[in-house]
């Protein structure tokens, strides 16, 4: 199995654990940070034993965003791209997290601040840990919020309730993100809940997850007509899928469903 420098992965019953292994920054993440995770998504996409993602982190933060100490994003020793951090770094992580086939589910146990937060909110589902802090941060150093975070906040919050998170700095608990329908639920041991969850969908049919997952991305972004033609499209190809006939045949026959992703 591939190893890396800054997260931890394995893979248990089907389901890869990726973990941020940077507790002693708070999880921020420099270049390589970025480029293990997304590595590690990538490894569990090709590894055809596993059926879930889950994303979480070592320590007191999930994730709190830019290594302000990485020496792309140094700004003491002149202006720097950030942009060009965006670009190559940031946004083929979130990009990564949000195309994958397989689900990928934040279990959030502790802080998540600034770009961190945007990872979490990439994620498909999330669970987070009671009390935990969610926090734009951005405005505070003279920044605006990335990584698609304007995208999502805009959609669950409204764009007055976002301007005020976004401009303000004032962080929101796990329980407020509850209610907003940024997270799924709060649990005291938010992995072993991610682990519980991942279990359930490993048992469901592979391509099944897959589409759901693409068909609800795109009708959040999309117009009724061109999700109508895109639910038409994916029931066809799932329609032709042996997992299809398969389940049929176990409803049928009363028994649990043997899918295999074909």
């Amino acid at each position: 199995m591939k190893t890396f420098e800054t997260i931890k992965y394995e893979v248990n019953n089907g389901t890869a654990i990726i973990t941020i292994n940077r507790p002693q920054v708070y999880n921020a993440l420099n270049v390589q940070g970025k480029l293990d995770i997304i590595s590690g998504i990538k490894e569990a996409n090709k590894d055809t034993t596993v059926r879930s993602i889950i994303l979480t982190a070592e320590g007191k933060a999930f994730c709190s965003g830019q290594d302000l100490n990485d020496r792309t994003v140094d700004a003491s020793k002149g202006p720097v791209d950030i942009g060009h951090t965006i670009e190559t770094e940031w946004n083929p992580l979130i990009e990564a997290i949000r195309t994958s086939d397989k689900l990928v589910i934040g279990a959030i146990q502790g802080v998540c601040a600034g770009a961190g937060l945007s990872v979490a909110l990439a994620c498909d589902m999330k669970i987070a840990a009671p009390g935990v802090r969610f926090i734009s941060g951005f405005s505070q150093i003279g920044l605006a919020p990335d990584a698609g975070m304007s995208f999502m906040l805009v959609r669950q919050m409204g764009i007055t309730r976002a301007l005020e998170f976004a401009l303000l700095g004032k962080p929101l608990l796990s329980e407020a993100m509850l209610e907003y329908n940024f997270i799924n639920s709060i649990a005291e041991n938010p992995l072993q809940d991610a682990v519980k969850l991942a279990t359930e969908i490993n048992n469901l049919a592979p391509l099944s997850v897959k589409m759901v997952k693409k068909n609800l991305q795109y009708a959040n972004e999309k117009e009724l007509g061109d999700v109508l033609n895109r639910e038409k499209y994916v029931q066809r190809m799932l329609g032709f899928s042996q997992d299809y006939k398969e389940g049929v045949a176990a409803f049928l026959e009363k028994r649990k469903p043997q899918f295999k992703g074909q």
